[in-house]
This record gives C-alpha cells, sequence and structure tokens, in this order.
C-alpha cells in the first residue's frame, strides 16, 4: 500500500465528506496489518438511495479534487450499498437497512476502529 500518511489523509476527507452529507455512524477500519485490499475501509451509512447517492458522490468530489481519483465503483445504480475503490482506502455507504445485513465491522473485527480525531494527527 502507499505511504500511510497519505491514505490516513484521504481517509480524514472520505470522512469529513460522508459526514458533510449527514452520514450515520460513519466507522473507518484500519486494515493495513490484516489485509492487502487497502489501508482503511471506511462505512457509512443513509436512510434512503438519495442521500447514499450524495453520499458517494461527494467523497468522490472531495477526493477527487485533491487529486485522489476512483479506481472502481460498484452498486452506484441501485443505491442500497456503494462501494468506491480509492486503492488505498475503500469506502462503502449502506442504505440501513443492507448496512445491517452485511455487517462488515463485524466481518472486519480484526481491523482497529479508528477516531477521526486520530487521522488528523
Amino acid at each position: 500500500m502507499a505511504d500511510l500518511s497519505v491514505s490516513k489523509k484521504m481517509a480524514s476527507m472520505a470522512v469529513d465528506a460522508l459526514e458533510d452529507r449527514k452520514g450515520e455512524d460513519v466507522k473507518v477500519l484500519d486494515i493495513s496489518e490484516i489485509s492487502t485490499l487497502a489501508d482503511y475501509f471506511i462505512i457509512a451509512g443513509g436512510t434512503n438511495i438519495n442521500q447514499v447517492q450524495a453520499m458517494a458522490d461527494n467523497v468522490q468530489e472531495v477526493l477527487g479534487r485533491a487529486g485522489h481519483m476512483t479506481k472502481n465503483v460498484e452498486g452506484y445504480e441501485s443505491g442500497n450499498w456503494i462501494l468506491l475503490d480509492f486503492g488505498d482506502i475503500i469506502v462503502h455507504v449502506f442504505d440501513n437497512e443492507n448496512r445491517l445485513f452485511y455487517d462488515l465491522e463485524r466481518i472486519w473485527r480484526d481491523g482497529k476502529v479508528i477516531d477521526k480525531e486520530d487521522l488528523d494527527k
């Protein structure tokens, strides 16, 4: 993976972008020591398709302006689970029902939950 400080900054910007669109229960998991997929998973919930899509759009816009483009986007049309792959970070934006169903926090429980404040250090 890339320089962890770059990943950390990207994760912080993604969290801000999600919270700016009223993302619910935004969680950051540091998976750098347990997976080669990415350094961080960011998981957030929204109440409906429009909000979930708006959250994903905002993350892409904010990170894109900073020069970080998505490598892949999955699930945008359905809007119940949108995955944004930025390489070093992966952002998962769920509607509430699918977040409970897929429970990524449980699946990736070996990852370390990181507070937003720790990302900004």
